[in-house]
């Protein structure tokens, strides 16, 4: 029985892609690859930072963050950010924020000068009892005092920070998802050679079928004589069904329309919009399935040759249609 076309409504579905920054034009579609870097400096009064956004391809979206913790709620923006604007890829983010005068401040302990001021007091008042002359008190002398001057960190609301470093993200989205798209208007390119490359091939197949169909005939017609002359007393309406069963088995013309019918599932999502890596993944285990197929059937050395140039071309899509998101 004839295998039923296996659609692309069977796909599985991927997820919307929200993206925060640059946009495509509505109804011009724009592949992003899931391969990405961008890297940016900023500073912000004593703080300065430097961003570092990377991905390659992944199953899935895996987000890796690496901020300061101490700025609170920057990571879970962040994150939501990313989320919005990806759909695929294993995403890196590292933070690194300094601040110019991290070796702190020195002040003044109020309470250890007043201990110092009255422990000096009374050596003073002693030493004049027993008529013990002291030199003068310098302001040196008392600093330098064990806890007199201590150093300390401004202890900064860092609402500021983390307001100004979304805002520095925000371009930084913009360049990695542009280096994104350029990367997947490359790889439309390659993949649209390919699909081109397995239709041409498809056709190649068709008429290579056309070719050996005297051959199938001839081959068939000497099975038919040897088995009726070595089946006496056979049922002939049998034996015709196992050799039409034989004709059904080499016959590819299914699967040559399954392919013709793949490559324009391909060029459709190809030119649709969103994410469409998985759909173009599941969609080459088809192409690859009905290639196995016709080699299985083709008994014919030229149907053979073009079905395997056939697997090798899928074989190559598919590593392609790996980094598509």
């Amino acid at each position: 029985m004839p295998r039923p076309y296996r659609n692309c409504q069977a796909l599985p579905p991927d997820r919307g892609n929200g993206i925060t920054g640059p946009k495509p034009d509505k109804g011009m579609n724009v592949i992003q690859s899931m391969t990405g870097f961008a890297s940016a400096k900023g500073q912000m009064g004593a703080y300065g930072w430097n961003w570092e956004l990377r991905s390659v391809n992944a199953k899935g979206l895996d987000l890796r963050l690496r901020v300061p913790d101490w700025i609170g709620g920057l990571e879970a923006a962040l994150r939501t950010r990313l989320g919005a604007a990806l759909s695929r890829g294993s995403v890196t983010l590292s933070l690194r924020v300094q601040r110019e005068d991290d070796a702190g401040t020195l002040a003044v302990n109020q309470a250890q000068l007043d201990a110092v001021l009255t422990a000096l007091a009374q050596v003073e008042e002693r030493a004049h009892e027993k008529g013990v002359s002291l030199g003068p008190t310098r302001a040196s002398d008392i600093l330098g005092q064990r806890g007199v001057l201590e150093q300390v960190s401004a202890e900064d609301d860092t609402a500021p920070l983390r307001d100004a470093l979304l805002k520095a993200f925000e371009p930084l989205l913009a360049e990695f998802l542009d280096m994104r798209a350029a990367e997947g208007r490359a790889l439309n390119d390659v993949l649209n050679t390919q699909i081109a490359q397995i239709e041409a091939l498809t056709a190649s197949a068709a008429a290579a079928a056309v070719d050996r169909r005297a051959d199938m005939a001839e081959a068939l017609r000497h099975a038919l004589a040897r088995v009726l002359d070595n089946a006496a007393g056979a049922d002939e309406d049998r034996v015709a069904q196992e050799l039409a069963l034989i004709a059904v088995k080499a016959d590819i013309t299914e699967e040559l329309d399954r392919l013709t019918a793949h490559v324009g599932a391909a060029r459709d999502l190809l030119a649709a919009d969103g994410p469409v890596g998985r759909k173009l993944d599941f969609l080459t285990q088809e192409f690859n399935r009905e290639a196995n197929t016709l080699c299985s059937k083709s008994q014919s050395k030229a149907l053979t040759a073009i079905g395997l140039e056939l697997k090798a071309v899928i074989d190559q899509l598919r590593e392609q249609v790996q980094n598509v998101e």
